[in-house]
């Protein structure tokens, strides 16, 4: 029987290579969590003991129920009737089972019901979740709204709702967006107000929704009259109730056991969820850390499982008298594909250590102040943390939905015509693979978001501390290729700065990001070839497309190739 967490080589390998000693200590409070829940670990071997049995019960439900009714939800797909959306058939029974398993409140406390994980092996629920039914993962993923109440809430908020999220009787959506503030969600018009009684209403409409049928909703909404920006925005939390009009749900290409909502409030009653005007410039914020990390991990679990369809199938199918995974052309968009889920997965995970670390001195300095402690040594610790985190959690977003979209495509290609079938698995994953990129900021707003951090080079003490690092035999060889291909993000950045023009800045932003990353990434890689044999060729393929890559982003920038953009009203006219 099939479990998508113990059957999966390369997560265990990167499970086993976890270092989240401190993380687990801080969360368990120095193990005294143990005296007051009978499901709190002792120490942290107990600790890791217990998110090893978590993440194989999530990969037992994944291979043998959540996958296996994948098709038919994707084919039933969720329905509006009459105001009110249901689920697929597969999906109720789904949602089910993992609030009968506790699955459902992964990163509450414990004193909400919840199993007080670590936001990295959350995210590994989620690959894993994905790898079965992406579309799941939109409801599954969405426990970080009750994080969010959990961290800027008051004491009532956390007690009415948190405990109902954990026995999964509550799912919450995330109503950010609107049909005019999509990515730019300073724009934001939703209206709240206060009545008579100093009680707050909202009015005003959302699009596109994850959810929006959820009993719970965190609504960003305009608190301050008279203001245009993200300082007039503030959070709220509303219940789903008859003031909650779902006017639609959209049609799409995919994910379809996901309900894409229009909703329309009408003086729905709702709470204030920390202070005014911070909805935007902090709490979504700090949603957004989280919300990328879910999507870059929900795209590699349909990578891995577009991977597994396409192996199977060039292994049985026979061409020419022999199986078409005998033809070259076909192993090597078979070793691509490898190659890109591998590497995606490394920065997955030391993305979620960080996002980790970064959470982790935030509670340290809350708890520092709350003691009227010097919170200076923790306070510089967690800017750097913050800015390492602000550049790494959109460029995983960038490679890992940009991948995701190259591995179906080629998955698909390798099935040929049947591929394009809908009996068979790749044509719905290469559908569900589409949005990754789109949705919860494109592509294009990753590379803005992550230009600040590689023009600043926030990675720098990273990469010197690699650069001074002995490798021995061949992985020598390959951090020298590192080198090189750092020297050249140099003189690429060297020249653009030099430049003193910031719209050909913005135009070179995708090659510099491109070309940072991968360095990050190849010396990530040729530390896990350092312990373990099989790594070696992974990182070796990996690192000398990487320099080529660097070579050509870098003669990009310096030859002009990208030039004619700066003309593009005489182009495009």
């Amino acid at each position: 029987m099939p479990n998508f967490f113990s059957d999966n080589p390369d997560l265990l390998f990167h499970y086993n290579q976890f270092d989240l000693e401190e993380t687990v200590d801080l969360l368990e409070q120095g193990y005294s969590n143990a005296s007051r829940f009978d499901c709190a670990p002792v120490d942290y071997a107990d600790a890791m003991e217990n998110f090893r049995r978590i993440l194989e019960l999530t990969g037992d439900l994944a291979g043998n129920c959540i996958a296996e009714r994948a098709t038919s939800v994707d084919e039933e797909g969720a329905h509006l009737t009459d105001g009110v959306v249901t689920y697929a058939a597969g999906t109720q029974k789904n949602l089910h089972q993992l609030a009968q398993a506790d699955l459902m409140a992964m990163v509450l406390p414990y004193e909400y019901g919840g199993l007080n994980i670590p936001f990295t092996i959350y995210t590994m629920a989620v690959e894993i979740i994905s790898r079965a039914d992406a579309s799941l993962m939109n409801l599954f993923g969405l426990q970080d709204i009750g994080d969010c109440i959990c961290k800027f809430g008051n004491d009532a908020q956390r007690e009415e709702f948190l405990p109902k999220f954990a026995t999964g009787e509550y799912t919450g959506a995330m109503a950010l967006t609107e049909p005019d503030a999509g990515s730019d969600l300073q724009s934001v018009k939703l209206v709240a107000y206060q009545n008579e009684k100093a009680e707050w209403r909202l009015r005003g409409v959302k699009r596109f929704i994850t959810n929006g049928c959820g009993q719970v909703l965190l609504v960003l909404a305009r608190s301050e009259p008279g203001s245009k920006d993200a300082r007039g925005l503030s959070m709220f939390v509303c219940r789903g109730d008859s003031t909650v009009k779902v006017r639609r749900i959209e049609h799409k290409l995919g994910i379809h056991g996901s309900p894409t909502c229009e909703l329309q409030f009408s003086d729905t009653p709702a709470q204030l969820v920390g202070k005014r005007k911070m909805g935007l410039i902090k709490y979504v914020l700090d949603l957004m850390y989280r919300a990328r990390m879910g999507v870059s991990a929900q795209a590699l679990g349909i990578s891995q499982q577009a991977y597994e369809e396409a192996l199977k199938y060039a292994r049985e199918r026979s061409q020419f008298g022999k199986p078409i995974y005998e033809i070259p052309a076909v192993t090597n968009m078979l070793i691509d594909m490898r190659i890109a889920l591998e590497s995606g997965r490394t920065l997955l995970y030391a993305t979620g250590q960080c996002v980790d670390l970064k959470e982790r001195l935030e509670t340290q300095a809350s708890r520092l102040k709350e003691r009227g402690q010097s919170t200076a040594e923790v306070t510089a610790k967690l800017k750097e943390a913050q800015r390492i985190a602000s550049l790494l959690t959109p460029l995983c977003k960038y490679v890992l939905t940009e991948g995701a979209n190259k591995i179906t495509y080629d998955a698909l290609q390798i099935h040929g015509g049947t591929g394009y079938m809908r009996e068979f698995r790749v044509e719905r994953l290469a559908r569900d693979a589409r949005i990754t990129n789109i949705y919860e900021g494109t592509s294009q707003l990753q590379i803005v978001a992550a230009i600040g951090g590689v023009i600043t080079d926030v990675l720098g003490s990273f990469f010197d501390e690699k650069e001074q690092k002995e490798y021995k035999g061949a992985l020598a060889s390959l951090a020298g290729r590192l080198k090189e291909a750092r020297q050249l993000f140099r003189e690429s950045l060297q020249y653009v700065v030099e430049r003193r023009d910031p719209t050909f800045q913005d135009v070179a932003a995708k090659n510099l990001v491109e070309l940072y990353g991968s360095i990050y990434v190849g010396y990530l890689l040729l530390d896990h070839a350092a312990v373990e044999q099989r790594k070696v060729f992974i990182a070796n393929r990996y690192i000398l497309n990487a320099l080529s890559e660097a070579r050509r982003h870098a003669e990009a920038i310096r030859n002009g190739a990208f030039a004619d953009l700066l003309h593009a009203d005489k182009i495009l006219s």
